[in-house]
Protein backbone atom coordinates (compact mmCIF):
# COMPACT_ATOMS: atom_id res chain seq x y z
CA UNK A 1 0.00 0.00 0.00
CA UNK A 2 1.28 3.45 -1.19
CA UNK A 3 2.65 5.56 1.95
CA UNK A 4 1.95 9.24 2.22
CA UNK A 5 5.45 10.00 -0.03
CA UNK A 6 3.92 7.71 -2.41
CA UNK A 7 0.73 9.27 -2.30
CA UNK A 8 2.54 12.75 -2.95
CA UNK A 9 4.08 11.88 -5.80
CA UNK A 10 1.03 10.44 -7.31
CA UNK A 11 -0.35 13.70 -6.53
CA UNK A 12 1.66 16.18 -8.17
CA UNK A 13 1.91 13.82 -11.26
CA UNK A 14 -1.76 14.20 -11.66
CA UNK A 15 -1.44 17.47 -11.00
CA UNK A 16 1.47 17.95 -13.86
CA UNK A 17 1.91 14.98 -16.06
CA UNK A 18 4.58 16.73 -18.39
CA UNK A 19 7.12 17.36 -15.07
CA UNK A 20 10.25 16.05 -15.18
CA UNK A 21 11.63 13.08 -12.85
CA UNK A 22 13.94 15.99 -11.61
CA UNK A 23 10.91 18.56 -11.35
CA UNK A 24 8.56 15.62 -9.08
CA UNK A 25 11.31 14.87 -6.75
CA UNK A 26 12.16 18.09 -6.08
CA UNK A 27 7.79 19.13 -5.16
CA UNK A 28 7.66 15.76 -3.77
CA UNK A 29 10.73 16.21 -1.15
CA UNK A 30 12.67 13.52 -2.25
CA UNK A 31 16.17 12.04 -4.19
CA UNK A 32 15.54 11.65 -7.68
CA UNK A 33 17.09 8.09 -6.75
CA UNK A 34 13.98 7.52 -3.92
CA UNK A 35 12.02 8.91 -6.56
CA UNK A 36 12.87 6.59 -9.45
CA UNK A 37 12.38 3.28 -6.46
CA UNK A 38 9.52 4.54 -5.68
CA UNK A 39 7.81 4.97 -9.10
CA UNK A 40 9.38 1.21 -9.69
CA UNK A 41 7.27 0.13 -6.64
CA UNK A 42 4.59 1.49 -7.96
CA UNK A 43 4.43 -0.06 -11.12
CA UNK A 44 5.63 -3.19 -10.05
CA UNK A 45 2.00 -2.84 -7.74
CA UNK A 46 -0.08 -2.38 -10.31
CA UNK A 47 -0.29 1.28 -8.83
CA UNK A 48 0.85 3.25 -11.79
CA UNK A 49 0.59 1.83 -15.16
CA UNK A 50 2.54 4.30 -17.02
CA UNK A 51 2.42 7.73 -18.82
CA UNK A 52 0.34 8.73 -21.73
CA UNK A 53 0.00 11.00 -24.20
CA UNK A 54 -3.39 13.17 -24.08
CA UNK A 55 -4.73 13.70 -27.45
CA UNK A 56 -7.40 16.53 -28.10
CA UNK A 57 -9.00 15.28 -31.00
CA UNK A 58 -11.02 18.19 -31.37
CA UNK A 59 -7.42 20.64 -31.92
CA UNK A 60 -6.87 18.03 -34.50
CA UNK A 61 -10.04 18.82 -36.81
CA UNK A 62 -11.95 15.92 -35.41
CA UNK A 63 -15.27 17.74 -33.57
CA UNK A 64 -17.77 15.30 -33.12
CA UNK A 65 -17.04 12.52 -30.11
CA UNK A 66 -20.19 10.03 -29.93
CA UNK A 67 -20.66 7.44 -27.30
CA UNK A 68 -22.35 4.29 -28.64
CA UNK A 69 -24.03 1.99 -26.64
CA UNK A 70 -24.36 -1.67 -27.98
CA UNK A 71 -27.14 -4.65 -26.86
CA UNK A 72 -26.49 -7.61 -28.57
CA UNK A 73 -28.53 -10.79 -30.12
CA UNK A 74 -26.69 -13.20 -28.00
CA UNK A 75 -28.90 -16.71 -29.10
CA UNK A 76 -25.56 -17.14 -31.17
CA UNK A 77 -23.20 -18.27 -29.15
CA UNK A 78 -20.12 -16.56 -31.40
CA UNK A 79 -22.06 -12.92 -31.16
CA UNK A 80 -19.55 -11.68 -28.68
CA UNK A 81 -16.31 -12.32 -30.34
CA UNK A 82 -17.65 -11.40 -33.78
CA UNK A 83 -18.84 -7.93 -32.66
CA UNK A 84 -15.58 -7.12 -30.78
CA UNK A 85 -13.37 -8.51 -34.25
CA UNK A 86 -15.67 -6.08 -36.00
CA UNK A 87 -15.99 -3.33 -33.58
CA UNK A 88 -11.99 -3.51 -33.46
CA UNK A 89 -11.98 -2.90 -36.91
CA UNK A 90 -13.19 0.64 -37.49
CA UNK A 91 -10.26 3.41 -37.19
CA UNK A 92 -12.97 5.61 -35.66
CA UNK A 93 -13.32 3.92 -32.29
CA UNK A 94 -10.90 5.18 -29.86
CA UNK A 95 -12.17 3.30 -27.02
CA UNK A 96 -13.96 -0.18 -26.07
CA UNK A 97 -15.48 -0.72 -22.81
CA UNK A 98 -18.04 -4.26 -21.92
CA UNK A 99 -20.16 -3.95 -19.06
CA UNK A 100 -22.93 -6.15 -17.21
CA UNK A 101 -26.23 -5.52 -17.40
CA UNK A 102 -29.05 -4.09 -19.94
CA UNK A 103 -25.88 -2.64 -22.29
CA UNK A 104 -22.96 -4.92 -23.45
CA UNK A 105 -20.70 -2.63 -25.22
CA UNK A 106 -19.86 1.38 -24.94
CA UNK A 107 -17.53 2.24 -27.71
CA UNK A 108 -16.21 5.99 -28.37
CA UNK A 109 -16.23 7.20 -32.21
CA UNK A 110 -14.67 10.46 -33.15
CA UNK A 111 -15.69 11.80 -36.42
CA UNK A 112 -14.59 15.12 -38.32
CA UNK A 113 -17.51 16.53 -39.08
CA UNK A 114 -21.36 15.90 -39.27
CA UNK A 115 -20.92 14.36 -43.01
CA UNK A 116 -18.17 12.11 -41.56
CA UNK A 117 -20.06 10.93 -38.66
CA UNK A 118 -22.84 9.88 -40.79
CA UNK A 119 -20.53 8.16 -43.05
CA UNK A 120 -19.06 6.37 -40.20
CA UNK A 121 -22.90 5.50 -38.53
CA UNK A 122 -24.21 4.32 -42.02
CA UNK A 123 -21.62 1.73 -43.85
CA UNK A 124 -19.19 0.62 -40.41
CA UNK A 125 -21.82 0.95 -37.46
CA UNK A 126 -24.99 -0.22 -38.45
CA UNK A 127 -23.20 -2.57 -40.27
CA UNK A 128 -21.67 -4.47 -37.12
CA UNK A 129 -23.24 -8.21 -36.40
CA UNK A 130 -25.37 -9.41 -34.03
CA UNK A 131 -26.52 -5.89 -32.95
CA UNK A 132 -30.03 -5.69 -31.08
CA UNK A 133 -30.36 -2.48 -29.72
CA UNK A 134 -28.01 0.90 -30.41
CA UNK A 135 -27.83 4.14 -28.78
CA UNK A 136 -25.79 6.66 -29.55
CA UNK A 137 -24.96 10.31 -27.11
CA UNK A 138 -23.39 12.84 -29.27
CA UNK A 139 -20.55 14.52 -26.72
CA UNK A 140 -21.83 18.46 -26.24
CA UNK A 141 -19.00 19.42 -23.59
CA UNK A 142 -16.89 17.82 -21.34
CA UNK A 143 -17.51 19.01 -17.43
CA UNK A 144 -15.12 16.77 -15.92
CA UNK A 145 -12.22 14.98 -17.44
CA UNK A 146 -10.21 13.76 -14.65
CA UNK A 147 -8.93 10.49 -12.72
CA UNK A 148 -8.45 12.25 -9.44
CA UNK A 149 -9.00 11.38 -5.88
CA UNK A 150 -8.12 11.93 -3.14
CA UNK A 151 -4.74 10.51 -2.74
Amino acid sequence: MPDPTDRRILRQMLADPSASNAQLAERCGVTSASLWRRLERLREAGILGGVQARINWRALGWEVEVSMRFTLDKTDPRAFDDFIAALREVPEITEIQSFLGSVDWRATVIARDMAHWQQIYRDRILTLPHLAELDALMLISTIKDSGELAL
